[in-house]
């Protein structure tokens, strides 16, 4: 459990600690709305062509082996990018992001091996410790530019202490034997034959989509509506305060539903709500938008995570949805912040950007509805000659 926490808290802070310092470090650095944008996009992009590989590096060496080298590697880029940020800032994210992609994926399937009567728990746990990751990274960027008098090493680099903290945490899950599980799975499970991986990928793409675009973008969008750097980076936060919020509930209470519609739909209505309030109402009410935002934000990837294992009945199985999800899921999502970013420069308004989000969350909510219903994958599926 303090190991899955560990890794869960290093999951998000290296990418939420980057837009509320965009402009910033645009001047800082020299670089156009254009490069910004692709920027924003990496790392979704990153989390979409290597997650397809997860599976079969954890078949090969073992989940917990295959983790380990993946927060070592996230260690190695978030130091690259802070001491050459302008000739390493862009591979120094993508090492960072391919890292992510990787526990992305495995922690799922790693707690559908070990501890499957308890998935609901500790995907709740992991995902608690990567909104408190987000929080305080959100947070601390602002205040820590002021602080060091715009020191982009510092800015982009005090992420790799808690990273290294958690390669030492993980180390005693090295010992374990590498499970029989692992070895012995089929080289590939056909997930992409049943309708419901279809689903449960759309669905993961859309709350990423919707997710990263409002990661990355919001604050620009709020410091263009009046409200201060710091402002905007607090209201970030807070989003993150708001998933924080609904963390533990979601999929404990999935797991205990046979079917999650009665979740679904109020969560893709509270993302609706908090993006509407966040970019049209006053902002004196800015606050309670975020944090609508930010429920349901997380509840989405929540239950993202959930389909992974609840629709799969085993653990090779579930590394094999969990990184097609991701893989396919996480491709989608990279138009968010490329949308977002490459309309407004274009229209020089943030109305058509915003206005096509509110339909990707309307995807969202179809996706959700099919994939709730209590469906799951063919144990058959675990052969090529799966029906």
């Amino acid at each position: 459990m303090v190991a899955v926490v560990a890794l869960g808290y290093n999951l998000r802070g290296s990418i939420t600690s980057l837009p509320p310092v965009f402009p910033e470090l645009s001047s800082s650095l020299g670089l156009s709305s254009a490069v910004v944008s692709v920027l924003a996009a990496t790392p979704v992009i990153c989390f979409g062509v290597v997650s397809g590989f997860a599976a079969a590096l954890a078949r090969r060496a073992g989940e917990e082996r295959v983790l380990f080298a993946a927060i070592i590697i996230l260690v190695a880029g978030l130091l690259a990018r802070a001491a050459v940020p302008g000739a390493l800032l862009f591979p120094g994210t993508i090492a960072a992001s391919a890292a992510i992609a990787v526990m992305n994926v495995l922690l799922s399937s790693l707690i559908k091996r070990r501890w499957p009567e308890r998935a609901g728990f500790l995907i709740g746990l992991y995902i608690t410790a990567l909104s408190a990751g987000a929080i305080v990274a959100s947070l601390v960027s602002v205040p820590l530019w002021q602080a060091t008098n715009g020191s982009v090493a510092v800015t982009l680099g005090w992420l790799a202490a808690p990273a290294a903290l958690a390669a030492l945490l993980w180390l005693p899950q090295l010992s374990r034997p590498m499970a029989k599980t692992t070895v012995t799975a089929p080289a590939r499970v056909p997930v992409h034959r049943y309708a419901i991986t279809w689903y449960v990928t759309i669905f993961m793409g859309m709350q990423s989509l919707l997710y990263y675009a409002a990661l990355s973008w919001l604050p620009t969008i709020l410091r263009d509506r009046g409200e201060s750097a710091g402002g905007a980076g607090d209201l970030l936060a807070l989003m993150g305060v708001g998933n924080l919020a609904v963390s533990l509930i979601i999929p404990v209470l999935a797991q205990r539903m046979r079917s999650q519609v009665l979740i679904v739909v109020p969560t893709v209505i509270a993302i609706a709500a908090g993006l509407a309030g966040l970019v049209y109402a006053p902002l004196g009410g800015a606050v309670a938008w975020a944090l609508i935002l930010g429920a349901g934000q997380n509840a989405a990837l929540a239950l993202a995570i959930f389909f992974t294992t609840a629709r799969t009945p085993h653990a090779a199985a579930a590394a094999s949805l969990s990184a097609l999800s991701q893989a396919v899921g996480y491709l989608l999502a990279s138009v968010g912040p490329l949308e977002v970013g490459l309309l407004h420069s274009v229209t020089g308004s943030w109305t058509l950007p915003v206005a096509l989000l509110f339909a990707f969350n309307f995807v969202q909510l179809i996706a959700g509805i099919l994939a709730a219903r209590p469906r799951m994958i063919p144990a058959a599926a675990n052969t090529e000659g799966a029906p």
